[in-house]
């Protein structure tokens, strides 16, 4: 695999098994999307697999938008404030 890309179809099926364990699956309870504080906590679990940084934040964003239909930020849930 290389860095930052899906070489092989297997890389591909990976790489959607944990996507849809982070957003949908048991890693979801986890972070409790839709809740305050969610990319927060996304960032805490995450971190302990993802270097932090602009990598982290970004899969938490993308994970945030597949999980709750919205990007992070403080117009997310309705406008209830930052997450």
């Amino acid at each position: 695999m290389v860095a930052g890309r899906e070489v092989t179809p297997g890389d591909a099926a990976a790489t959607e098994r944990l996507m849809r364990y982070w957003a949908e699956g048991p890693g979801a309870a986890k972070i409790a999307w839709g809740s305050a504080g969610d990319f927060d906590r996304c960032r805490v679990q995450l971190g302990k697999y993802v270097k932090p940084g602009r990598m982290l934040d970004g899969l938490c964003s993308n994970l945030h938008k597949r999980a709750t239909g919205e990007r992070p930020g403080p117009n997310a849930h309705g406008g209830k404030g930052r997450d």
